[in-house]
């Protein structure tokens, strides 16, 4: 590795190699941790079941929270060695991204915008660049809530969609572009509202999603929200916080698409969303990931707070 100049601007990456299922664990505790904070969590596939995990922070994170937030996984089998090492400043997510073909979800195909001479162009074909917001169909969460929106498209169709949490706007976009639907997209964070718009436009949607900042639900548009669909792949905390909400959110007999869960932690999602007057119509599962659609079967008034 070359030496750094001290002027220059320089970043730091964090890597470890991993089983692939034990990566996805790592790199999903790496991007959520606070401190230290990633600016972007990125996997390469080594082959042989082997998956390199990336985290890149602004300054050089300390080697002992590492070590402890890969440990509180609780994985089992071997892990390589942790490294921490400087590195000039650029865009990883995006050159990550670069590296990645177009990916398979149901029956959306995603691409960057580096592949868009490669791909046939289509209604399910998304365009999809991840600037610094999460979503690119490559990580199983997403793939998993496409595929379940290929499902339930076969057989009914939402007009109204509520997105949140909504990173790179894909799931916005492919709801847009499969059902022909209004959606509200929202994220906490400007940067992903801001690629959110960005690939809206770039999949001529931008007249059917709207997006907005907004933490939860915490936006006038949401609050006055009844949607026959919602979309939100955060995490297990926010699930259960946010569950109430989104149960005033959506209407009886309309869906909720909820993923970011570990396969151990979906059961508790799914109780606690039951208790507020959901059904379960289907999990699906990929790489250690789980993905619920649900459906809202009753109001359950005295639930809902």
């Amino acid at each position: 590795m070359r030496p750094v100049n001290e002027t220059e601007p320089v970043t730091y990456v964090a890597t470890i190699e991993a089983p692939a299922v034990s990566a996805e664990v790592i790199a999903a505790g790496l991007e959520a941790a606070e401190s230290p904070a990633a600016l972007a969590v990125t996997l390469f596939e080594c082959g042989h079941d082997r998956v390199e995990v990336s985290a890149h922070y602004a300054s050089e994170p300390p080697r002992h929270l590492l070590t402890q937030l890969i440990e509180a996984a609780g994985l089992d089998g071997w892990l390589g060695a942790l490294r921490i090492e400087p590195l000039p400043q650029m865009n990883w997510v995006a050159e990550a991204e670069s590296l990645r073909g177009p990916v398979r979800a149901g029956c959306f195909l995603v691409h960057g915008r580096h592949d868009r001479g490669n791909v046939p162009a289509g209604r399910f074909t998304l365009e999809v660049d991840a600037g610094l917001a999460f979503g690119t169909a490559h990580h199983a969460t997403t793939r998993g809530c496409l595929i379940a929106l290929d499902r339930l498209a076969k057989r009914e169709h939402p007009r109204r969609v509520l997105d949140i949490g909504t990173g790179t706007g894909i799931l916005a976009i492919a709801a847009a572009r499969a059902l022909n639907a209004n959606v509200i997209a929202s994220d906490m964070d400007p940067i992903a509202v801001a690629v959110a718009g960005e690939n809206a436009r770039a999949n001529g949607v931008q007249s059917r999603v709207a997006v907005v900042e907004a933490e939860g639900v915490a936006h006038p548009a949401l609050r006055r929200a009844k949607a026959d669909l919602l979309f939100a792949n955060i995490l297990l905390s926010p699930l259960l916080d946010l569950a109430p909400a989104f149960a005033r959110a959506v209407r009886p007999g309309g869906h909720c698409v909820l993923s970011g869960l570990l396969d151990r932690q979906a059961r508790q999602v799914e109780s606690r969303f039951r208790s507020l007057g959901f059904s379960l119509d289907s999990r699906i599962l990929l790489n250690g990931w789980t993905t619920l659609l649900l459906r809202r079967v009753s109001e359950r008034r005295g639930s809902v707070d």
